[in-house]
């Protein structure tokens, strides 16, 4: 699930809600699901991965990771991002386009202090995404962190939030014979326009 606080009233944000609600009724599984785009000015390469948006926050869509890992790095060198959902139960993909920045720390102090205790180890005892030895050797780490979970009650500085702040939206559904709706907002000199896009 996808939390929201004050979610914008602009036009998109209201589209996006909609399709949420039928979704959720329509029993999508893991709806908070999206992939996001980043790119590796360094190694001249796009990386996706998967990740769980959990809030919207007036503007700001908010989701969690380590400041450490290679995804991290990437939206430092390139701060323009990519997200798409794909709900299937519905047949509908949404993709947006946003500059992405670190989320303010006291929100990512108040998510980090409402999350259960195993995560929270996780978040002490992972250097994301840096090669180990074996899988063994991640549950012995996590092991040993949980052995004194006073260590654990404050947020550790190398993870947190990551805002992205959309200036695109493109609402795709899918139809038989692909006669499929593509319905796109963009946000230009300060406004939103509206337009369709052919199949």
């Amino acid at each position: 699930m996808i939390n929201f606080i004050d979610i914008s009233q602009e036009e998109p944000y209201k589209e996006f809600i909609r399709y949420y609600d039928l979704a959720l009724k329509n029993n999508q599984n893991i709806i908070e699901a999206m992939s996001i785009s980043s790119y590796s000015k360094e190694n001249s390469e796009v990386n996706s991965r998967y990740v769980n948006l959990k809030y919207i926050k007036g503007k700001e869509w908010i989701f969690f990771s380590n400041y450490n890992s290679p995804k991290s790095n990437e939206f430092r060198e390139h701060n323009q991002i990519c997200a798409t959902f794909f709900w299937d139960e519905i047949n509908t993909q949404i993709r947006i386009k946003a500059s992405i920045f670190k989320t303010a720390s006291e929100f990512s102090d108040h998510h980090y202090k409402n999350r259960n205790t195993e995560k929270n180890i996780l978040s002490h005892s992972s250097n994301q995404s840096q090669i180990i030895s074996s899988y063994d050797d991640v549950k012995r780490k996590y092991d040993s962190v949980s052995l004194n979970k006073d260590n654990i009650k404050l947020r550790p500085k190398n993870w947190g939030g990551f805002s992205f702040i959309p200036y695109y939206f493109e609402f795709w559904e899918g139809n038989e014979n692909r006669l499929n709706k593509r319905e796109c907002f963009s946000f230009k000199n300060k406004e939103w326009l509206n337009f369709f896009l052919e199949p």
